[in-house]
């Protein structure tokens, strides 16, 4: 899987940027993620989390990871208007899945709060970011249960433990 990193603020250690990239292609494999996917991530800080907080979930306050979610359109495409175009092709014919974007300041906050490392911290908001675009989602107990489940075992199976 490709990844573009951003570091928007300019303050993320070499090492969280490095661990970034090597814990989504880890989630990736652990999911079965075909090799062809990309996406996006960008680290901000409050302020732009607020905005983007704002502007894609009318929410008025900053958030950790905020994770956008891209799904091809088949009209996006130059088909006949009666052609059915089967889902796996339109995945094929554009492998980006989303992006995320993760606040360092509300990363340092809860690595405190929760008492566990920066890397950890940044490890989560990863994984939790990366299953949002994959299709996982916590509104329901069954839906928290499954996706906070896979989320621990990627972690732990990664080596990023409490």
């Amino acid at each position: 899987m490709y990844v573009e990193l951003t570091d928007e603020t300019g303050k993320v250690p070499k090492k969280i940027i490095e661990q970034t990239q090597k814990v989504l292609a880890f989630a990736a494999d652990f999911i079965k993620l075909p090799e062809n996917k990309e996406m996006a991530v960008t680290f901000v800080d409050n302020a732009r989390s607020h905005e983007l907080n704002l502007q894609y979930r009318d929410t008025d306050r900053p958030t950790d990871v905020i994770s956008l979610e891209y799904k091809p359109d088949e009209e996006e495409y130059f088909f006949d208007e009666d052609t059915e175009i089967p889902e796996e092709l339109l995945e094929e014919l554009d492998p980006f899945i989303g992006e995320l974007f993760i606040s360092i300041d509300k990363a340092a906050e809860q690595a405190a709060d929760y008492g566990h490392s920066l890397e950890r911290e940044y490890g989560w908001l990863t994984v939790h970011g990366f299953l949002h675009i994959n299709g996982y989602d916590h509104y329901t107990p069954e839906e928290e249960k499954e996706m906070f489940g896979l989320q621990e075992e990627i972690l732990s199976a990664y080596g990023l433990t409490r």
